[in-house]
């Protein structure tokens, strides 16, 4: 999800340079929704590579013979490849057009840059936001921007969670690395000090364990709300009109930022400055520890720790709470 959400500026740019610019989005099937709200995409192809992943011998079935026809319905003056990976470039590839995407020593996977016509080369040590917005300009013979990224969305064309002036605030609690999950006991004491203020905090999950999860932080407080499964666009719907959020590195987080939501987010095994959240009202707390970031799946420090993983004791529950705290005052002045 962080990669698409990342990718929304760079199309915003282009709208804005080009104005009869229109794009088709070819997009993983778990976040199909994002590329429709944004005003320049005409249509979403949606990929459901993990799933056929999961299950080889579709690849020889209707349903992928229907996806690539799909892809290659039109042909295009441009098809570009803002993620630099061997997947996402073969991707490119195969849609009717001249392909342009990172030049091998820019992509993630150099190997991807061959499949290009257009090789760009960009900084290694910029924002991915700023890198595919550097992509997107020089691909389609405009200046870089300097300007404040916009996403492209307005909070407003998306459904509430609450009446208006009702306040709440969300915990992004999961995240599919293990080595980015804050601990559980310290979400559970941050929920407490919420409730001293009589905040009502909701929970989203994404699967079963993260569920179980969600239970846990809500058994016996009543001012938490473990929200049901909901599309995506409803679940956005939340994050944007949410007084605050406080979100590990995950979506979720992009996507709070995306609208301004004010949010604070907690880093320990990534970098935000290479692909943290953007926008305004966004707060890094970063852990200080000698292992991090890791950008490590898997928290593999083995020395006395007293919580799991280790480095996210520097980053506390009276951290935490007092930039959240921050965030809910400044919404209320």
């Amino acid at each position: 999800m962080g990669d698409v959400i990342h990718t929304l500026p760079a199309v915003t740019d282009a709208g804005e340079h080009i104005g009869d610019i229109r794009f088709d989005w070819a997009v993983e099937e778990a976040f199909g929704e994002i590329p429709a709200w944004h005003r320049q995409v005409d249509r979403t192809i949606v990929m459901p590579l993990r799933r056929w992943r999961r299950d080889p011998g579709r690849w020889f079935g209707r349903e992928v013979r229907k996806t690539l026809s799909e892809l290659r319905l039109e042909r295009y003056d441009h098809v570009i490849d803002a993620q630099g990976l061997y997947k996402s470039a073969a991707i490119a590839r195969l849609a009717r057009g001249k392909t342009a995407g990172y030049a091998p020593d820019s992509a993630r996977e150099p190997l991807a840059a061959r499949l290009y016509s257009q090789r760009t080369s960009v900084p290694n040590d910029l924002h991915a936001i700023d890198r595919g917005r550097m992509l997107f300009a020089r691909t389609l013979g405009y200046e870089v921007p300097d300007t404040r990224p916009n996403y492209g969305l307005s909070k407003e064309d998306f459904p509430r969670a609450r009446t208006p002036g009702e306040p709440y605030l969300v915990f992004n609690h999961a995240s599919t690395w293990q080595s980015k999950a804050w601990p559980e006991a310290y979400w559970r004491e941050l929920i407490c000090r919420a409730a001293v203020l009589d905040l009502q905090v909701l929970v989203p999950w994404g699967n079963a364990e993260e569920q179980e999860q969600a239970n846990r932080l809500a058994r016996g407080n009543d001012t938490v709300e473990v929200l049901p499964r909901m599309a995506l666009r409803k679940l956005a719907g939340v994050l944007a009109h949410a007084t605050a959020v406080v979100s590990v590195d995950t979506g979720l987080g992009h996507l709070t930022a995306a609208f301004g939501t004010p949010a604070v987010s907690i880093y320990g095994a990534t970098d935000p400055s290479r692909t943290g959240t953007v926008g305004e009202n966004q707060h890094h707390l970063r852990t200080s520890f000698e292992c991090s970031p890791c950008f490590s799946r898997l928290c593999t420090y083995s020395g006395a720790a007293e919580v799991t993983p280790a480095c996210y004791a520097t980053v506390s529950p009276d951290r935490v709470w007092g930039t959240l705290r921050h965030c809910i005052e400044r919404e209320y002045r």
